[in-house]
């Protein structure tokens, strides 16, 4: 699994960087079998919404993930830039999930079409 990390109105730092990949390198072994049908590449996007604000939900995270077929992508907004990547990495699991869920369904539902 390759992570590409891009910021915007942020410098990331080597410890935000590293903080990014062990988060994200664990959806490695949920996203094992997508690799098999080629790599998996993870984009995530760390930023200030605006510059001049000082309190509040001023961090954005947005990670997407390109899968065959769909583009997976989740989005998170918090007061700390940790919070935030922790925040869409959790809603990419989900997706994730839900994406490998449907994957063993689809040739469930026909076969039991058939057998009726």
């Amino acid at each position: 699994m390759k992570i590409n990390i891009v910021s915007q109105k942020l410098e990331v730092t080597e410890s935000l960087k590293k903080f990014i990949e062990d988060k994200f390198s664990s959806l490695a072994r949920l996203a094992s079998a997508l690799e098999k049908e080629g790599e998996l590449n993870v984009f995530v996007e760390v930023s200030r919404i605006t510059r001049h604000h000082k309190k509040g939900d001023v961090f954005y995270a947005e990670a997407t993930a390109g899968v065959p077929g769909r583009t997976l992508r989740a989005e998170a907004i918090s007061s700390d830039a940790r919070t935030a990547v922790n925040k869409a990495r959790d809603v990419l699991r989900i997706e994730i999930q839900k994406y490998m869920g449907s994957r063993t369904n689809k040739p469930r539902k026909s076969a039991r079409a058939a057998e009726k």
